[in-house]
């Protein structure tokens, strides 16, 4: 259906991924209302796109929403100017794209003075604080999830929800190319690879590159012709990784580069990583992986409290059943990596079963997330009012 009305969608994304995610959706709405206005608060990648940003979301990103104490005050100040707009000038619909710690404030106001508001991208309540979906439910008309397991959550709780599949699912081809990608990384095409991921910020490469690098020490010993590669998102983790390595008693082939994460995954055969998004990355490429992941003990004792669900891995997750060894905390050990490596380094058979079960997770996100994304959306704006009014 495409409609010539002059619909108004305020949309905000406080970070890179939402700015994409905007980006994804204003264009397939874009196909239904081609005379539609788009405003609020969004990135390079919306504004490419005809969005009106009224604040640089840099604002937002920068602060990273919650961790910088110090700059609140800005932070609300932003909020206010938002719904003093919002509020003066109400759009047909409000759509907070994640940073659920801003956007919900946004969209539940919204919601009071009737805007109909809609939240992209499922906070993780269903692992842990799920109190939190009571927040949720007096926030928002409707939750559009990535994942399927989401959407049964707030199904159960009586939230309006619609899964759309995940943008990631749609992007990643079915079949990798890994020839192709170890020939633009100038890898050796017949001797085996391991990508290294220890994570993007540096308190996470301080707990883990030390350890991933001591277990690909191991597994050199018993491969000496394994190909170690570890992609750094910037510069600083480049030289974090590289004092690491040097401190080591043994020198590394180690091949560093900067970013291509996703082509050195698709070089690999098999993934050594932190918990965390990279994984649901590595099994749309389809490669046998290796979790581990360490935290502060105390920040760890706080948590596995709080934690309501089995795994930590997006593949296991989603599967609802153990695909990928998650080797957490006391258990992650340069021994106990390398072993669940070597488990899968040279196992062709598992190998091929891990990449049947992929490619069917992998055939259950991929669901044209961003036109699903703007039909719920719409169907919305057509009922005209909001849900329980």
């Amino acid at each position: 259906m495409v409609s010539r009305k002059p619909v108004t969608f305020a949309m905000v994304a406080g970070e890179a991924s939402g700015d994409i995610l905007g980006a994804g959706l204003i264009r397939s709405l874009r196909k239904r209302y081609p005379n539609a206005r788009f405003v609020g608060i969004g990135g390079e990648e919306m504004i490419a796109e005809g969005f009106h940003s009224l604040i640089p979301m840099e604002r937002l990103s920068v602060m990273g929403l919650v961790e910088v104490l110090g700059r609140l005050r800005e932070l609300f100040a932003i909020r206010a100017r938002l719904m003093d707009y919002l509020l003066t000038t109400p759009p047909d619909v409000v759509i907070g794209i994640d940073a659920p710690d801003f956007t919900l404030g946004v969209e539940e106001r919204c919601r009071k003075a009737g805007i109909p508001s809609v939240h992209y991208v499922s906070p993780s309540v269903w692992a842990w604080r799920q109190k939190r979906i009571i927040r949720i439910a007096r926030s928002v008309d409707l939750m559009l999830t990535l994942l399927p397991f989401e959407a049964k959550f707030y199904e159960d709780h009586g939230v309006p929800v619609s899964f759309v599949g995940h943008p990631l699912a749609d992007l990643v081809p079915m079949v990798t190319d890994t020839a192709g990608a170890r020939d633009k990384l100038g890898l050796v095409q017949d001797r085996p690879v391991l990508a290294i991921l220890p994570g993007s910020r540096g308190g996470e490469v301080e707990r883990l590159g030390g350890l991933f690098l001591e277990t690909a020490r191991l597994l050199q010993a018993v491969h000496p012709d394994l190909q170690l590669v570890v992609p750094c998102v910037n510069r600083e983790r480049e030289v974090q990784v590289r004092a690491l390595a040097d401190a080591l008693e043994v020198r590394l082939p180690l091949t560093v580069v900067r970013g291509r994460s996703r082509e050195v995954m698709a070089a690999s055969d098999v993934v050594l990583l932190a918990s965390g998004t990279a994984t649901l990355e590595a099994m749309l490429l389809k490669k046998p992986m290796v979790v581990g992941y360490r935290l502060n003990n105390l920040t760890y004792a706080l948590v596995s409290r709080l934690v309501k669900v089995s795994w930590a891995s997006l593949p296991n997750l989603l599967a609802g059943r153990e695909l990928v060894p998650e080797l957490l905390q006391d258990n992650a050990t340069p021994e106990r990596l390398a072993e669940a490596v070597l488990e899968r380094l040279d196992n062709p058979e598992e190998r091929e079963r891990l990449k049947l079960a992929f490619t069917e997770l992998h055939e259950q996100l991929r669901r044209n997330a961003d036109e699903r994304a703007a039909e719920a959306v719409s169907e919305l704006i057509q009922r005209g009012t909001t849900y329980g009014r």
